[in-house]
């Protein structure tokens, strides 16, 4: 059985998709993307401002899922350039802590809304008994 999560603490979906959906303990994130949630524009700033969003609005999503970032068990990073791929790993440090995630890097030609990163990711719920 799948459950649709749904949060307004982060961007509305923009398409046909759900910001993410649940199947027993699993919960897959869709992409997020530097969204403000309340006023669905980009992130004024840079790279590491766009990042820093990205990872407000993936923790929102892991929250109303029942969870919370550090639950996340595989992170796919878009980036426009692999060259600003030191930041992603000094911002991703500030939200996660060891274990990591098992992630996936790749580089893109263009993104939704031509911003520069877009991540997307598995979640998996710690079991509450």
């Amino acid at each position: 059985m799948k459950s649709i999560i749904s949060t307004d603490q982060a961007p509305s979906a923009i398409g046909t998709y759900s910001q993410a959906v649940k199947v027993n303990n699993t919960v897959y994130l869709s992409g997020q993307i530097p969204l403000i949630p309340d006023t669905m524009e980009v992130i004024a700033g840079g790279f590491a401002e766009q990042t820093e969003q990205v990872f407000k609005n993936l923790s929102a999503v892991c929250e109303a899922a029942g969870g919370c970032i550090n639950d996340m068990v595989k992170v796919n990073i878009f980036m426009t350039d692999l060259s600003n791929f030191a930041t992603v790993n000094e911002i991703m440090a500030k939200y996660f802590k060891q274990p990591y995630p098992a992630r996936a890097a790749i580089q893109v030609s263009k993104l939704p809304k031509d911003v520069e990163i877009e991540i997307d990711g598995v979640l998996e719920l710690p079991n509450v008994d």
